[in-house]
C-alpha cells in the first residue's frame, strides 16, 4: 500500500478491505458502487456512442470491431464522471497513488456468442509482468507486491456464469509471469494450486483486477444474454495515457517523427505500435 507525500510515495501501513483484497489476491468486486439512476445513464449515453459512431478499427478481426468503442471518457459526461467515482478511487489509490490517472477507458458490448471473436477469451495478462520473475523464484510473502496498473468493469448488465464473465486465477499476479503459452484456453488452469474464480456481478457493481494477474472472458454457456461494462485501466502517474495511439497523439515535431524510420528508432523516440490499453 502507498500514499502520495508532497513529490513522493510513501508506505502506507492500512486501507479498506476491498483494496487489500485485491492487493493480496490480485482480484476484488464491490457491490452497489453505482446506483440504478447512475447505469441508467451510462447505459443510455454509452448506447448513443455505439448508435452515432463506428466501430473502432482495433485488432485484425473487423467483426469483432463493433463490439468496442474507445475513449469513452471524450465520448461522454456520464463516462468521465464515472471514472472518478469515489467508490473506485478509494479502493485504487491505496495501490497506484492519489495522483493516478485513467491509462484507458473502453465500453465494451458483447452480444451473445460472441466470445471466439475476441482475443480475451485466452489467458493472458494486460501488462507486464512488470517484476518478472526466473523459473524458481517466488516473490517474498513479507514483501507487499508492487501494483502499477488496475483494470476497472462497471457493470451496466448482470453477468453470470452463462454470460462468459471475466475469470481471474487469484494469486497468480505474484507469479512474476504470463499464464503459460500452451494452456491458454485451458479451463482447469491453476498457480499453485488455485483454479479461476469467475468474476459475477450486477449493475452497479464495479470489478478490480491487477494487471498483472491471468485472466480471460470465460466460455460463454447456452443461455448467454451478452455482456455491457465500462471498462477502466488505471495506472501510476509514471504510466503514460493510451487513450490514442502514439501515431495520433506524441510530444515529437514532424521533423522527429519523419527522421525515425526504423522500428527501434521509432519506439526509443516514443511511437510505439498498438498493443494493450491502446485506444
Amino acid at each position: 500500500m502507498i500514499t502520495k507525500q508532497g513529490a513522493y510515495l510513501r508506505f502506507r501501513k492500512r486501507a479498506n478491505d476491498t483494496a487489500q483484497h485485491l492487493e493480496q489476491h490480485g482480484w476484488a468486486v464491490a457491490r452497489g458502487v453505482f446506483s440504478s439512476a447512475e447505469v441508467k445513464t451510462l447505459r443510455k449515453e454509452i448506447s448513443a456512442v455505439y448508435d452515432e459512431l463506428p466501430g473502432d478499427q482495433r485488432g485484425p478481426n473487423p467483426e469483432a470491431w463493433e463490439m468496442f468503442r474507445y475513449e469513452m471518457l471524450n465520448r461522454s459526461p456520464a463516462c468521465q464522471k464515472a471514472i472518478g467515482h469515489r467508490g473506485i478511487l478509494k479502493v485504487i489509490e491505496p495501490l497506484l497513488g492519489e495522483d493516478c490517472h485513467i491509462i484507458a477507458n473502453t465500453a465494451w458490448r458483447n452480444p451473445p456468442t460472441s466470445a471466439r471473436l475476441h482475443g480475451g477469451q485466452h489467458w493472458h495478462i494486460d501488462a507486464g509482468p512488470h517484476i518478472p520473475l526466473d523459473e524458481g523464484m517466488v516473490w517474498p510473502k513479507d514483501i507487499p507486491h508492487p501494483v502499477f496498473a488496475v483494470g476497472t468493469h462497471i457493470f451496466l448488465k448482470e453477468c453470470g456464469l452463462k454470460d462468459g464473465p471475466t475469470g481471474v486465477i487469484p494469486g497468480s499476479h505474484l507469479s512474476g509471469k504470463p499464464p503459460p503459452q500452451d494452456r491458454l484456453l485451458d479451463d482447469d488452469l491453476t498457480w499453485q494450486g488455485v483454479g479461476v474464480k469467475p468474476l459475477l456481478a450486477k449493475p452497479g457493481d464495479v470489478a478490480f483486477f491487477v494487471s498483472d494477474v491471468w485472466h480471460r472472458r470465460m466460455p460463454t454457456q447456452p443461455g448467454d444474454r451478452g455482456r455491457f461494462f465500462l471498462q477502466a485501466h488505471y495506472g501510476r502517474r509514471d504510466i503514460a495515457q493510451r487513450l490514442k495511439p502514439t501515431s495520433e497523439r506524441n510530444q515529437l515535431s514532424e521533423a522527429a517523427v519523419s527522421r525515425a524510420r526504423s522500428k527501434r528508432a521509432k519506439t526509443v523516440a516514443g511511437l510505439h505500435p498498438r498493443f494493450f490499453y491502446d485506444g
